[in-house]
């Protein structure tokens, strides 16, 4: 897997995590960033990678920082999903 399949990967499962949490369909993030589900399904499945006004538009419609979704690219955190620690 090349380092940009895994980032998108990683960002995905994110994007995913933070969309279960707050109850909302691939539908219903798509209506409130002015996409469509399949691109949704793409981005968490690693397929697509967002442009940033994508995870502004993310960000907006999950109602939450910019942060909160790319926090998994610190060191840290990146280290700990490569090595399935949570």
């Amino acid at each position: 897997m090349t380092k940009t399949a895994t980032e998108g990967v990683i960002f995905g499962e994110r994007l995913r995590e933070l969309r279960i949490a707050r109850d909302l369909t691939q539908d219903e993030l798509a209506g409130r960033c002015g996409s469509n589900r399949p691109f949704i399904s793409n981005l968490e499945r690693g397929v697509k990678v967002a442009s940033l006004t994508m995870v502004l538009r993310l960000a907006d419609g999950l109602g939450c920082r910019v942060y909160d979704l790319v926090r998994v690219f610190d060191e840290g955190e990146l280290a700990n999903r490569r090595s399935g620690k949570s």
